[in-house]
């Protein structure tokens, strides 16, 4: 399950696929899942039981950095994303982290409060 950090109406999101072969089994920071609205607001954008792509930008378990630091947030969190890997949303709450702007979306990380 992970919430959604944007104001497209989807509250919360449960992941139904990973991309990247039969081998993938676990997502992290920068990578895009396939799921279900689960919870969302009415009269928004984003409907109950609609198919999303989400991009990672939070994640509880926690990650090592190239300087040998490690980074842990609170809770699982995405953004909604189109095809073409664009926020469909216009803001972005909470913290991100900058692994996102690595791995070049850029405009997601434009959305971003703090970049951590």
């Amino acid at each position: 399950m992970i919430k959604i950090a944007d104001n497209t109406g989807a509250k919360i999101v449960q992941c139904i696929n990973i991309p990247g072969g039969t081998r993938k089994h676990y997502a992290q920071i920068g990578d895009i899942v396939v799921g279900t609205v689960k919870k969302a607001e009415p009269r928004k954008l984003i409907k109950k039981h609609e198919i999303v792509k989400v991009l990672i930008i939070r994640q509880r378990k926690e990650i090592k950095r190239a300087d040998g630091s490690y980074i842990r947030f609170d809770d699982n969190a995405g953004v909604v994303v189109d095809a073409e890997k664009k926020p469909r949303g216009g803001r972005v709450s909470g913290p991100m982290a900058k692994e996102i702007k690595e791995k070049g979306f850029d405009e997601v990380a434009t959305l971003a409060t703090e970049l951590v």
